[in-house]
């Protein structure tokens, strides 16, 4: 008797809360409309399956018929899909069902938080709200006001018991390409249809957050092991976030991290999951199709070509693909293709005379790639270096369909992708983009744009049938076509900070005015200038405990250029040739006198004047201050010249003082082989330097203490590059 009592009891109460319902063992259908299995589905699913939630897919592999609803109304195909699945839950009073869409939305909970949230509404029905009247603004004045949040329905979700769900479903006929979210805002609007089904909004994203105008309401709360999107204005959690409208850019992003993708502790969680473990025999790995663009004058492109060559992937397993499109190149590109053509499977060279535009080449390279059967595209423009050996097979073990390389220019902001992309279709920055190219968080990457250096899967083209990407566009630029072209199919492109793979390249201010061209670009790419340019044992004469050679009283001896410096700079001069005669007048200078004449040209001569001044600054005065300790130059340097020294020229140089705090003298010549005899004497000390090492500088006082003249070359031609530092 005490037993029924209580059942008795039980029943009255969930009869008084829930409308002749007992929600005790309520269950959770989610379902949801896709025709085909986007990258954006694929996503979906798996925060679906992450959760274990329960969910019915709806018109997989048929034909949409509900227009394009990204740019304009429709959707009631949606509906007239759902109407045959609802009805059949319809009778089931335990049963909760859920719509979402599919392509823009991602779970970030479990069913048994999603019904207790449901249950807090004391609703049948709630839907999805935003903040913007659509399609009809003119409905607006309708809606009932709202303290705080949301106003207007969304359709893009709603939840509810299966009998009302079907009641909203079926209330009355749609036509596929009418407008889903005005059927249900009439429903919404009728006062008397939303009492008697019981429908709510969810005005404050405790269940549905739309993110179309919520971008600046949505932040990501970061805990040691998990990410969580929260809406800092309504201080909630929500279960489902959907990317509606142009939000979809920043859907992707939060996808990057939630849920549960990245984490503080634990990095990127797919990262190793989505890996692509390669053939442990290197027969077996994938052929490679590499097209490489050369399409304007590009500076260190010997040493971008030299990279490509040393890429650690089997050459007979790649054939290369190369469109050069300026005449400037085209002597050193023709000469590395033949160096280079029986090292690989395949090289093919399209150089400037066949005036291919960029944005066709690249089509071209994309045809390529099917028509051959490669397993793998890779795009490279000429400003990718390509610095670590293994990033073909780094970035192909990411295993994404379209993927890039981190590549950021030194010490700038400016990278090879973007985090977002504004309304006029151009650069925006993400809020994570300074942690990525820092590589603070490290992962692989979901975003809008990327460029330099893209790897493509060649299946996953061949999947796209006669619709493939493109680089072709009346509006974008070739790489801003592409990508354009991606985001609007929905396709998912990626940016890998997993290594340190290379670096860009600055071409902004690259010229062709010169003999040597990349020795004049120390501001823009120092980091390549360094490499080519400076000694390779500079680094070690910094080391507080390494100790300079001192062959004479405060003369050192160090090295710091490089041989390849010591020759472009020594060509450079003789490609200019207006070397002075050697005599007192000289009109290049203030007064038009030189004390102590020689044959020379100056930096400034050549335009090398700025480059050189920092050179002095950046590499001669640390030097300076280790062994001069106690005075800190300025670099200050009025006379900058290359001296050249012949038998039958200038032959030596009488003792003189020279008008500098300090002087540097650098071998631009190997003696003994380029020269014989020569050097340099300084008197007070009787100390002479012979056969300074090429690239070696000497660094002495230059008033009062060091008295020096050059001594007599008897052989060739010496040269040395002079700067008198702190006049």
């Amino acid at each position: 008797m005490k037993l029924e009592v209580c059942l008795l009891a039980l029943v009255l109460v969930c009869l008084f809360l829930r409308g002749a319902r007992c929600d005790a063992q309520l269950r959770l259908q989610i379902v949801t409309i896709a025709t085909e299995e986007t990258d954006g589905y694929k996503r979906f699913v798996l925060s679906a399956n992450q959760f274990g939630l329960n969910v019915k897919v709806v018109g997989m592999g048929e034909a949409w018929n509900g227009g394009d609803i990204q740019r304009h109304p429709g959707g009631g195909h949606k509906v007239n899909l759902l109407r045959p699945v609802v009805e059949k839950w319809s009778k089931e009073d335990d049963l909760i069902v859920m719509f979402v869409d599919s392509y823009d939305v991602i779970f970030t909970m479990g069913a048994d938080q999603i019904l207790a949230r449901f249950k807090d509404f004391d609703a049948k029905v709630v839907f999805s709200a935003e903040g913007f009247c659509w399609p009809d603004e003119s409905l607006a004045a309708k809606y009932p006001r709202v303290g705080l949040g949301k106003r207007f329905l969304c359709s893009g979700g709603f939840i509810g018991y299966a009998k009302e769900v079907f009641s909203v479903i079926a209330d009355h006929p749609i036509k596929d390409t009418e407008d889903d979210q005005l059927y249900y805002t009439t429903i919404f609007l009728d006062e008397q249809k939303r009492t008697s089904i019981g429908i709510r909004l969810d005005h404050r994203s405790h269940i549905f957050q739309n993110l179309n105008g919520a971008r600046d309401e949505v932040e990501l709360e970061f805990t040691n092991n998990s990410t969580t999107a929260v809406n800092t204005i309504y201080s909630t959690k929500p279960a489902v976030l959907h990317g509606n409208g142009p939000s979809k850019l920043f859907l992707n992003f939060l996808g990057n991290y939630v849920p549960n993708e990245w984490s503080t502790s634990g990095g990127c969680r797919r990262c190793q999951e989505m890996s692509l473990q390669l053939p442990s025999s290197r027969s077996e790995w994938p052929t490679v199709l590499l097209a490489l663009f050369i399409e304007s004058p590009t500076p260190f492109l010997l040493e971008v070509l030299e990279k490509v060559t040393q890429l650690d992937y089997p050459k007979d397993k790649i054939s290369l693909w190369i469109h050069c499109n300026t005449l400037h190149h085209e002597t050193l590109v023709h000469g590395w293709v033949e160096l280079v053509q029986t090292l690989y499977r395949n090289v093919t060279y399209v150089g400037p005379d066949r005036a291919i535009q960029e944005s066709v080449a690249k089509d071209t390279a994309i045809n390529m790639c099917l028509q051959w059967s490669y397993d793998y595209l890779l795009l490279m423009d000429s400003l990718a270096m390509l610095d670590h050996a293994h990033t073909l097979t780094r970035i192909m073990e990411t295993n994404r369909n379209v993927v890039a390389p981190l590549l950021v220019r030194p010490f700038r902001m400016f990278s090879n992708f973007w985090g977002d992309v504004a309304a006029n279709g151009f650069y925006s920055r993400s809020r994570d983009y300074t942690e990525i190219i820092q590589r603070t968080r490290l992962g692989v990457w979901n975003v809008p744009f990327i460029n330099s250096a893209v790897l493509i899967k060649g299946a996953w083209l061949k999947a796209r049938g006669t619709n493939l990407p493109s680089f072709t566009s009346s509006v974008w630029d070739p790489d801003l076509a592409f990508c354009a072209w991606m985001r609007d199919k929905g396709h998912f492109m990626y940016v890998s900070n997993l290594e340190d793979y290379g670096h860009l390249l600055n071409r902004e201010t690259y010229t062709t005015e010169h003999l040597h061209n990349d020795m004049y670009q120390l501001f823009d790419n120092r980091l390549d200038w360094e490499r080519k340019y400076i000694h390779e044992n500079y680094s070690k004469i910094l080391d507080p405990n390494f100790v300079l050679e001192q062959p004479c009283t405060d003369v050192y001896l160090f090295p710091v250029m490089s041989e390849v410096f010591t020759k472009h700079l020594v060509e450079e001069l003789e490609h200019f040739g207006q070397w002075s005669n050697g005599k007192n007048e000289d009109k290049r200078l203030q007064g038009g006198y030189e004390n102590v004449p020689t044959v020379d040209i100056h930096m400034n001569q050549v335009g090398f004047e700025s480059q050189w001044l920092e050179f002095l600054r950046v590499y001669i005065v640390p030097v300076q201050i280790k062994v001069f300790p106690g005075y800190y130059s300025k670099a200050n340097a009025l006379m900058n010249f290359v001296v050249k020294y012949t038998p039958t020229g200038q032959s030596f140089l009488r003792p003189h003082h020279d008008s500098s705090t300090f002087t540097i003298n650098v071998a631009l010549s190997r003696a003994g082989i380029e020269y014989e005899g020569g050097g340099c004497r300084f008197v007070r000390q009787n100390c002479s330097i012979v056969d300074t090492k090429l690239g070696w500088t000497l660094m002495h006082p230059g008033r009062l203490t060091h008295y020096h003249e050059g001594l007599p070359i008897v052989k060739g031609t010496r040269y040395i590059m002079v700067s008198f530092i702190d006049p």
